[in-house]
């Protein structure tokens, strides 16, 4: 069986570290850091957002298995970045600095996202 191929996805607007909100699902208002991008798949995950269920067996670092809350991942789209200056939501936009590297900019304040 082929894996199916996914179209090669642009210019990822957030990193991981990044604070964001959620803006659809079941975890909508939730904010919280990216701890892991997933490029191939346009997909995030973000701590504490979107907690799944999962049924673990036993092994050296769990010895009694059972049911284990974790975070899944959430389409990139979902996601929007909290402006650092303001604490609102903003649209993200690329500017090149001072030193002629391209900086990711916040829309709303005009701020340099770090």
């Amino acid at each position: 069986m082929e894996k199916k191929k996914i179209a090669t996805p642009g210019k990822l607007k957030i990193r991981k570290g990044d604070l964001v909100k959620v803006m659809a699902g079941d975890s909508k208002g939730s904010q919280g850091k990216i701890v892991e991008v997933l490029v191939d798949r346009n997909r995030a995950i973000v701590e504490g957002a979107n907690m799944v269920s999962k049924h673990t067996k036993p092994n050296a670092a769990n010895p009694n298995g059972g049911i284990v809350k974790q975070e899944a991942a959430i389409h990139i789209s979902n996601l929007a970045l909290v402006d650092p200056k303001t604490g609102t939501t903003t649209r993200v936009g690329r500017k090149k600095n001072d030193a002629g590297k391209l900086v990711r900019v916040s829309k709303k304040s005009g701020e340099e996202i770090k």
